[in-house]
């Protein structure tokens, strides 16, 4: 057994948090002892595998300022995690040390760690180069993240082990880190099936025995296009919104009253963009009139996104050059055949015109795939089982624990494991 800590920044929901629970919940399985360390935790804003005691977490520095005057996140980011990497090099009781601490986002607390007097292998998981997130707005902006993006190329390779989470974020690390001699690993994520099977089968007995929809306004013979993601403008919601009202102008009035659309998205009221584009998207579909086939809904729990993707009809995926993307696989794995763009980590997950459709970020690209599914069921229903298949055969949980387990074992000295 090995003693591993979690280092993460923010345990919310979202994908990057997805990934980090699903690993741990990989690792607990393989008989290792698990926690996690972060600087933020919300009990009504979580996963619930963070919330039920699967898993150990404690917070240190939510004390911390988030940003100053309205800016400096990403400084103010740094320094939180800075913190909570001295916490655990030199202030976690003798107790609590650890063997391997596996973090993410952040690279600066790397040094730190391997600074610990008990010195754990510390496993980076790099979801997209942090620098490539930050918007370029002039001068001072560039001023003010130079030392930052120094800091995050010189800190990442002092990890002991580097994984990337698809070959598109590996190509453009290696294109953003051109003086590291690192030489990352690829693990893509997985999701984890067992759950989603006891889910999928308690929906179905629930089905047969009440009459009941997913929503007070899915009517029972309604066609529902799902789409699952924060309420963030890169997430690009709009675009599901500009096709479904394509769609509306293609079927007949009597088909399109069937149609409804369901945007269930990560949704934070500490985070003004989440309360920003939310309202931009109501307004949007007041403006397409859409507001008969238009549902929000903000952070839903597990079981109700499980909910959602049975009653779905079809997955919508809108996000441009998406490092990996969790929820297609998701998507497939309950036998929904997935819409989504032609760039990132979807050209790895969604194999064009047999588990889904791969599309140009237009709209009469991506309302016509819609069209097709709503017009053509058996292509749907196939689409849907060949998808399903894909999860199986490429990204299983099995398959992504037993990987992760035999990085972390490699990693440590067999005498430092415990027996």
């Amino acid at each position: 057994m090995v003693r591993i800590l979690f280092l993460h920044p923010d345990l919310g929901i979202g994908g990057a948090e997805r990934l980090v629970v699903d690993a741990a919940l990989a690792l607990k399985e393989r008989g290792h002892q698990v926690s996690f360390l972060t600087n933020h935790h919300d009990s009504t804003h979580c996963f619930k595998e963070t919330a039920d005691g699967s898993f150990p977490v404690q917070v240190v520095g939510d004390w911390l300022p988030r940003k100053i005057f309205g800016r400096f996140y990403a400084f103010c980011a740094y320094f939180r995690m800075l913190y909570a990497a001295i916490y655990a090099s030199f202030f976690m009781p003798q107790r609590e040390q650890v063997d391997v601490v596996f973090c993410d986002l952040i690279s600066v607390c790397v040094p730190v760690l391997r600074l610990a007097r008990h010195r754990p292998r510390v496993i980076f998981y790099c979801h997209f180069p942090d620098q490539l997130l930050s918007a370029r707005e002039g001068l001072l902006k560039r001023v003010y993240r130079a030392p930052i993006n120094w800091l995050e190329e010189h800190t990442v390779g002092l990890a002991d082990k580097v994984l990337l989470n698809s070959k598109f974020t590996l190509r453009v690390f290696q294109d953003t880190f051109r003086r590291l001699r690192t030489v990352p690993d690829v693990l893509y994520p997985s999701i984890h099936t067992q759950y989603f099977d006891q889910m999928e089968q308690k929906l179905q007995q629930r089905s047969t025995v009440l009459d009941e929809t997913v929503h007070p306004r899915v009517q029972r013979n309604a066609f529902v296009y799902l789409d699952i993601n924060r309420y963030e403008r890169k997430k690009n919601h709009a675009l599901a919104l500009q096709s479904l009202r394509l769609l509306g102008d293609t079927l007949s009035a009597a088909d399109f009253k069937r149609c409804r659309l369901i945007i269930a998205g990560g949704y934070d009221t500490r985070c003004h963009e989440n309360v920003e584009h939310y309202a931009e998207l109501e307004q949007l579909t007041t403006e397409l009139d859409l507001q008969e086939h238009v549902i929000l809904l903000r952070s839903p729990t597990d079981e109700e996104k499980c909910s959602l993707l049975h009653a779905a009809h079809c997955l919508l995926y809108t996000p441009e050059n998406e490092h990996f993307g969790i929820v297609p696989l998701e998507g497939m794995y309950f036998s929904k055949p997935v819409v989504a763009l032609n760039s990132g980590g979807p050209t790895e997950t969604v194999v064009h015109s047999s588990t889904g459709f791969l599309c140009e970020k237009q709209a009469k690209s991506f309302g016509g795939a819609m069209c097709q599914l709503f017009r053509d069921e058996p292509l749907r229903l196939k689409m849907g089982e060949q998808g399903h298949k894909r999860v199986q055969q490429k990204f299983s949980f099995a398959a992504f624990a037993d990987r992760l387990n035999g990085i972390v074992q490699d990693l440590v000295p067999a005498q430092k494991k415990l027996e």
